[in-house]
């Protein structure tokens, strides 16, 4: 257990931007009374950081910034509580696999400098649980890249954690790229591959695998930043989703959040963005090449999760599943007593999933 309670973190993720990132995210926007002690010390831990980060940008330049990708990544895309994170873990016991680190997220400009003393103090004081799922959490496992990027640049989504009254706006732009303009589309570009290239080079891998939502409304572009990338798109019952999604956000927005957002705004945005994402998708993924996309029900790779890993790496033609496997199977193995939370649809949740979402249910058959 770490020495902080997620709930009860005086400071939020954006310890680990750079400063000019820091002003962008907050610039013009209004901070609520009850979080400007929050905002404060943030923004003073955040600049105190800050300058370390050209340290990395000189290493970063003379080693990696010319260095082409070997390969493609593998991009595991769906709605949050699809079970991107499960999928993820298990990919990820692939050792040819690299990978976005927990630690990454909140330093990525203290990856190539300085991650020994950083890491070890945030190991000490972070939990090791998320709290929504009892999913572990420590600093070297594999985790959603949003995060990082959301200090390495200004436009991300996951603003919203920190901004939620503009949740619908930073779903428009920088989830869907509908509203982005080629300038920040193009430091998109840059700063992710950027990030790629430091994740391989931290964690030993030949390919980057990505498991992180918000692609699923990008991949147009991703399929031209990476004509030969390979992608996994899951789904999984709606209902279970959004009621596990209201649960996820209004828990993990606590100790982020520096403006106030109702209950019921947030299960709004649940709603409108859950549709936006799902009818992107729809409509883009018909520039994936064929053959370099799998779509996947969850509730199938759960019940089945070595024989639908080896399928997918199959179908994918993605390598080294067989020097893999026995590191898959004693992950898979080691998960078989977790314990899941379960869900118990009330009248109005069938109402809502129902009257927002049907196009889903009908197209993957999914009932009560």
């Amino acid at each position: 257990m770490g020495l902080l309670e997620f709930n009860k973190l005086p400071i939020n993720t954006l310890v680990g931007a750079d400063w000019k990132t820091f002003k962008a995210i907050t610039a013009g926007r209004e901070i609520d009374a009850a979080y400007k002690g929050k905002y404060r010390l943030t923004k003073a831990v955040c600049r105190l950081l800050s300058p370390l980060a050209s340290l990395q940008d000189k290493r970063y330049e003379k080693l990696l910034a010319n260095q082409p990708l070997e390969h493609d990544p593998v991009f595991i895309l769906g709605h949050w509580r699809s079970g991107t994170t499960f999928v993820h873990n298990v990919f990820s016991c692939d050792k040819h696999f690299g990978y976005n680190t927990t630690y990454q997220t909140v330093f990525p400009h203290l990856m190539m400098w300085g991650q020994p003393f950083f890491k070890k103090n945030m190991s000490w004081l972070m939990p090791d649980k998320r709290p929504t799922d009892n999913m572990e959490l420590a600093v070297d496992l594999p985790q959603e890249e949003e995060f990082a990027l959301s200090n390495m640049m200004p436009y991300t989504y996951y603003n919203f954690w920190f901004l939620p009254k503009y949740q619908q706006e930073y779903a428009d732009k920088y989830l869907l790229f509908d509203d982005i303009t080629d300038a920040e589309l193009k430091v998109f570009e840059e700063v992710f591959t950027k990030l790629i290239k430091i994740s391989l080079w931290n964690t030993h891998g030949t390919q980057f695998l990505s498991k992180n939502p918000p692609h699923t409304g990008r991949v147009k572009e991703l399929v031209k930043m990476f004509p030969n990338a390979k992608f996994i798109y899951l789904v999984r019952n709606p209902y279970t989703v959004f009621e596990s999604t209201r649960s996820f956000f209004t828990n993990t927005i606590q100790p982020l959040k520096l403006q106030d957002v109702s209950n019921e705004q947030l299960e709004e945005n649940i709603l409108s963005i859950y549709a936006k994402l799902y009818h992107k998708y729809e409509s883009d993924k018909k520039f994936i090449p064929e053959g370099n996309l799998m779509e996947v029900k969850f509730e199938d790779f759960e019940a089945d999760a070595m024989g639908m890993t080896e399928t997918i790496y199959k179908s994918l033609s993605i390598p080294g599943f067989a020097e893999a496997r026995s590191d898959i199977e004693k992950y898979v193995g080691g998960k078989k007593g977790y314990k899941k939370n379960k869900y118990k649809y009330d009248d109005r949740t069938i109402q809502l999933v129902e009257k927002n979402w049907d196009f889903a249910l009908k197209q993957w058959d999914y009932k009560l």
